[in-house]
């Protein structure tokens, strides 16, 4: 399936390969290069060349192409380089072109493990952390001074079972089970403060540290929200698609129990409203004024807010005044931040004043549009929320928690 993988940096140089059913030259990834360089943000994840197909996925700095031979189905690929993006942060804590580099050895084990003979082997984290130990100072220290590596010589004891993704033998002192339900809010407002577009993607991210085999069954209030979802292989389908609900051997640790997709308007509430007003005449300077507040967050708190505003290109400089957090204007991008924080519902975060536009400018460009990040705890704007977790299997009584967290994905507001 996959021959070869390549680890691209943000500069176009292709800083790590590895290959399992031939050796692909390096040379393909002009291909790449040159699809990146024409559209940095939009390269295509599919490119078809005279004699592979490459199949590519972007992550912070780094860029991962996998070389095919053969037609293979593109989102299975894509979905394992993300996996191995995932496996090396949650071993090295980031991955970036400086830390792989920090840990060749270990990212090279990882690969063998993951990928035998081009098709995806052993993935979970937990088999992995089996067969291969995390890098650590003394382990390293260790292995230099003995020659060994951090390959297990045993076999995992969930590899060859019907449960891959679990260990067998967890014990622990404190049995806890934690659940984050995490929403981002995609929306385009227009200048009148109506909703063009409006979505969210979730998931549910869970930190579970429960002795033994617990069997967990996880029900929501309102489950006939989801337009589209996607699950760890833990999760039974067939229980999904009957009863509307989760059941699952957990893994252990953290993991990513669900995706979802909720796509209907009228589930969306937006949490923020932005009162603006933004006006330039022909040949004089021009004026600028912004207010934030919440809007249906059930008395949460919005915090971590802020905004970025793309300017006219005829305009020189800003000279604001805020009440609340500080801006920065860039001359060069046009670019104007104002980071807010916490919005206050008693005074809200308002920023006023004068822009500088350049001397005889008689063509005004379109306004601009705010894009906006913020957060907001304890709120799941869509209305979702769990009803309950049952364990079964096992005679202890777990300590669980449920967090609700609500942020901006891509949100923009059309002044």
């Amino acid at each position: 399936m996959i021959h070869s993988l390549f680890i691209v940096n943000s500069g176009g140089e292709v800083f790590l390969e590895k290959h399992w059913r031939s050796v692909v030259s390096r040379s393909v990834c002009e291909y790449f290069l040159d699809a990146q360089r024409a559209a940095p943000y939009d390269v295509p994840p599919v490119i078809a060349t005279p004699h592979y197909y490459l199949i590519t996925v972007q992550r912070d700095t780094v860029s991962l192409v996998a070389a095919c031979k053969q037609e293979v189905p593109p989102l299975f690929v894509i979905e394992f380089l993300h996996r191995v993006v995932d496996t090396f942060q949650d071993y090295f804590g980031d991955c970036s072109e400086s830390v792989i580099k920090d840990n060749y050895v270990v990212v090279y084990e990882l690969l063998d493990e993951m990928l035998d003979n081009g098709f995806p082997l052993a993935t979970e984290s937990n088999i992995l952390k089996e067969l291969i130990k995390p890098p650590n100072i003394l382990r390293t220290i260790a292995n230099t001074v003995t020659g060994k590596s951090n390959v297990s010589t045993t076999l995992p004891s969930g590899q060859l079972s019907a449960i891959p993704w679990r260990r067998s033998g967890v014990r622990y002192t404190n049995n806890e089970a934690y659940f984050d339900v995490i929403e981002e809010v995609d929306a385009i407002i227009d200048k009148s403060g109506s909703t063009v577009f409006a979505e969210i993607q979730g998931y549910i991210d869970c930190c579970i540290k429960l002795s033994g085999m617990p069997d967990l069954t996880l029900s929501f209030m309102n489950p006939r929200l989801f337009d589209d979802v996607s699950f760890h292989p833990c999760v039974r389908f067939k229980r999904w698609e009957a009863e509307r609900l989760l059941s699952f051997i957990p893994p252990d640790g953290n993991f990513r129990l669900m995706s979802y997709h909720i796509s209907s308007q009228s589930v969306v509430a937006i949490p923020i409203y932005i009162r603006h007003n933004f006006s330039i005449k022909t040949g004089e300077q021009g004026r600028l004024d912004l207010t934030i507040g919440p809007r249906n967050t059930l008395g949460r708190t919005v915090d971590k807010v802020k905004l970025e505003l793309t300017m006219p290109r005829c305009v020189l400089n800003c000279l604001l005044t805020p009440n609340q957090g500080k801006y920065t204007f860039d001359s060069v991008s046009k670019t104007l931040s104002w980071d807010v924080g916490r919005i206050d519902v008693s005074k809200l975060p308002n920023i006023r004043g004068s822009v500088s536009i350049t001397p005889g400018t008689t063509n005004i460009d379109a306004n601009p549009s705010v894009n906006v990040q913020f957060q907001i705890s304890q709120l799941a704007v869509s209305g979702l929320k769990v009803n309950r977790l049952d364990m079964y299997g096992e005679k202890y009584k777990p300590f669980k928690g449920v967090k609700y967290l609500t942020k901006a994905g891509k949100f923009q507001v059309r002044m």
